[in-house]
């Protein structure tokens, strides 16, 4: 089983720094103003996606199986009037994702099958959650790609 244990912090932890680092590479041709502005009337800003993920993994992870103590405010992270700067908004992002490679390193085999409740979650496991939260990421990066092609689309006319 140590093996599997090793296995499995390894996997983790590397879809964690490749999810960071896509997102990072596709934040670098965006502008600050790109960065926080929709493309399309509808949706998020590439921006305001980043804010959700990091409020994503510091409160599912960070306040949950840390208990750091982070407070959420879900709607702030679509709608915040007055973000920081691209360069800030993804250095939060770089340190959420370090708490979270940080926790996975910590977990033994018994901490991974601990219950988890949060908000908004019917995950089972601390396991189950982590997972999650890395697919959650996937799901926002999709976004992101489409978000880039279209400022490329725009630049371009």
């Amino acid at each position: 089983m140590p093996e599997l244990e090793q296995t499995l912090s390894e996997v983790l932890t590397g879809r964690y720094f490749a999810n960071l680092a896509r997102v990072r590479e596709l934040s670098e041709p965006l502008t600050d103003k790109q960065f926080w502005t929709k493309p399309f009337p509808y949706g998020n800003s590439f921006g305001h996606l980043v804010l959700h993920l990091t409020g994503n993994l510091n409160y599912y992870i960070g306040a949950q199986i840390v208990n750091t103590g982070y407070v959420r405010d879900r709607a702030r992270e679509f709608t915040d009037p007055t973000p920081p700067s691209k360069e800030e908004a993804l250095k939060r992002l770089d340190h959420a994702v370090a708490m979270v490679i940080q926790t996975i390193r910590a977990q033994s085999p018994e901490d991974w099958s601990r219950p988890y409740s949060g908000v908004g979650t019917n995950c089972g496991n601390r396991l189950d959650m982590t997972v999650q939260c890395a697919a959650h990421m996937q799901h926002h990066i999709g976004q992101m790609i489409y978000l880039g092609y279209e400022w490329k689309r725009q630049s371009a006319q």
